[in-house]
């Protein structure tokens, strides 16, 4: 309304410019809705604050002007879908489209540090595919990725809302549970492992029966309390990270399809 408020005083050129200043901010926010209703309404304005343009007195200038607030208000949404698009891909798996080890890095030190700030739980779960080795060799690879998708799909079927998965190799995963105790994450845990255990896949185009796949899970968590750690959110990331991992090796000595939770985090 301030830019209206000028253009109706002044009617100028330089005025009229910044038209594109609500237009850019619309569309970059709220994309195509944005990208579109906010040059409509500046387009309106326009006329309103000239009105020889409601008698259809358009000049050359005028024409030009209504175009551009269209093609700024189109291009801007465009680029801001394509970097929102980016953003995503940058920290996605592409195997599984769970969150990739760079973006997960960055989500568990976020955690750490609420979670401490609050005096919650934290906990992760570690875990991968038992046999999947044994599974390329019998079937091939593309059978083994179309497992590890299997898993992913297992895992952002049972995760809680507030938790971020991660896969960050092969057929290894990870969990962070957020203000979740340690029954909690068992209880997450165990509903992963019965869904990949009891969900009959498609692998490489052959389809298996119902208990083809398993994995094994590691969990590990700690109770803040609200004192200062002496090391930072990302090192204590670490440490945890490396607690649910020995626990996870603890599944897979005990048998395979199996939860273990580390008693020593």
């Amino acid at each position: 309304m301030v830019v209206f408020a000028l253009d109706v005083r002044t009617g100028s050129a330089p005025v009229q410019h910044l038209y594109y200043v609500p237009i850019v901010v619309a569309a970059w926010r709220f994309g195509l809705w944005g990208g579109c209703l906010a040059p409509l309404a500046a387009i309106a304005l326009y006329h309103a604050a000239n009105p020889r343009l409601l008698n259809f007195g358009y000049e050359h200038w005028d024409l030009v002007q209504v175009a551009l607030f269209m093609a700024v208000g189109l291009i801007t949404a465009r680029l801001a879908h394509d970097r929102r698009r980016l953003q995503a891909l940058a920290a996605t798996d592409d195997l599984t489209g769970l969150h990739n080890l760079r973006s997960f890095e960055r989500h568990l030190t976020t955690m750490v540090g609420e979670c401490r700030n609050a005096g919650t739980w934290l906990c992760l779960l570690a875990l991968d595919v038992d046999r999947l080795k044994s599974l390329n060799d019998t079937h091939g690879h593309l059978a083994g990725a179309d497992a590890v998708r299997a898993v992913g799909r297992a895992l952002a079927a049972c995760v809680p809302v507030a938790a971020v998965a991660c896969r960050y190799g092969g057929d290894e995963f990870v969990v962070a549970l957020p203000r979740a105790s340690r029954d909690e994450a068992r209880g997450v845990a165990n509903a992963i492992r019965e869904r990949v255990h009891n969900t009959a896949v498609v692998l490489d185009g052959i389809a298996f029966p119902p208990r083809t796949l398993s994995v094994s899970i590691g969990v590990a968590g700690h109770a803040f309390d609200g004192q200062v750690i002496a090391d930072d959110d990302g090192k204590f990331g670490e440490e945890l990270f490396r607690a649910s991992d020995r626990a996870l090796y603890r599944a897979k000595a005990l048998g395979r399809n199996q939860v273990f939770i580390d008693g020593a985090a």
